[in-house]
């Protein structure tokens, strides 16, 4: 947990988020990423050489049949693994150098994550569950923290269910409660992993009703992993995946 929350000072430069320059550079942008996993003498490519460009306010869906290297693509954006080859880089900053502690950090501020799964602790109530990533924030209070979560949890439409615990809640519910997880810190982007995947038609149409509001009314870039050719249609941009390279 400690790896993808925790927040370490950040020295580096950067231009205001309401510049000019800000507004200019690329939330993420990927160049010739590569990713190659060795076996033994088993060598398996799982990128070859893509190139990725995420702009503020985008939507963007990633695309292709299982085992295309899509996940494998989110995982790199979301700094949780490292390209073999290649350059990502983060506000205009590569990050190729940065320390497991800094990319910690930069998860924790720029980075929301949505899981298929959702990914709640059972034990947490659904506001505690929402309030998690802010505790690796040691600038803001108690009552900061509890305040954020309580406005995300009002935007994905939850304000009742404050105290529920996620056993407790329909699939719609827990998605919309991981929404509203990784939406509480304010990040630069969202990565969303299959977020319809595990639900029937009416509450797949329910959630991505809500990422297309974030994005919409809100301004929050979105990248989304999905099988729904349907679903991702209705983004700003699609990008094909097969056998690990771009297509189209």
């Amino acid at each position: 947990m400690e790896n993808l929350l925790a927040t370490p000072p950040d020295t580096r430069p950067q231009p205001p988020l309401n510049s000019p320059a800000a507004a200019e550079t690329p939330v993420l942008q990927l160049t010739n990423i590569e990713k190659v996993y060795q076996t033994n003498t088993i060598e398996t490519v799982a990128l070859n050489r893509v190139n990725l460009t995420i702009n503020r306010g985008e939507f963007v869906s990633i695309m292709g049949p299982s085992g295309c290297g899509k996940s494998t693509l989110l995982s790199l954006m979301g700094l949780l693994d490292e390209p073999t080859g290649g350059t990502i880089a983060i506000d205009g900053r590569a990050v190729t150098s940065y320390s497991d502690r800094e990319l910690a950090g930069l998860r924790n501020l720029k980075i929301g994550f949505v899981f298929q799964s959702y990914h709640l602790i059972n034990d947490l109530s659904v506001l505690d569950n929402v309030e998690l990533p802010l505790l690796y924030r040691p600038s803001l209070s108690g009552k900061e923290r509890r305040q954020r979560a309580l406005a995300a949890l009002d935007k994905v439409g939850l304000s009742a269910r404050t105290r529920h615990f996620p056993g407790q809640l329909s699939g719609g519910q827990r998605q919309r409660v991981a929404i509203a997880r990784a939406l509480v810190g304010s990040p630069e982007i969202i990565l969303a992993d299959e977020p319809t995947g595990n639900l029937d038609s009416v509450m797949g149409e329910e959630i991505m009703d809500l990422l297309l509001g974030l994005n919409r009314q809100d301004g929050v870039t979105i990248v989304m992993v999905t099988h729904d050719e349907q679903q991702a249609l209705k983004t700003k941009r699609l990008v094909r995946l097969f056998d690990g390279s771009q297509v189209g």
